[in-house]
């Protein structure tokens, strides 16, 4: 056993006769791991991106319900007499009248 422990250390097996098989299995396994580091890499990417659209939607809909809660505050009767006052305008003072029209028979 501590023969074959100090060939494989020197590295014999890969010099010896059947070592292109040996050298196929060593590219197949470090093929094998590459491609393993570069998914593990695409994920974390994929992590990071999912984290920080999560954010950006947070924050575009706090911006949504400020905005929709301004545009109830400025749909107000009180709100609106404010800016038409502004510009020496006032709210009748007569309710309006319908008008009925009766069809011709």
């Amino acid at each position: 056993m501590r023969k074959g422990l100090l060939d494989i250390l020197k590295g014999k097996f890969l010099v010896s006769g059947d070592a292109p098989k040996n050298w196929m299995f060593i590219l197949f396994a470090s093929f094998l791991a590459a491609l393993m580091i570069a998914s593990a890499h695409s994920a974390d990417a994929k992590v990071h991106k999912i984290a920080f659209l999560s954010e950006e939607v947070k924050e575009l809909r706090s911006q949504f319900l400020d905005g929709r809660s301004n545009l109830q505050e400025l749909k107000l009767e009180s709100s609106i007499v404010e800016e038409v006052k502004k510009r020496d305008l006032y709210p009748s003072e007569t309710p309006p009248k319908k008008i009925r029209v009766i069809p011709v028979k």
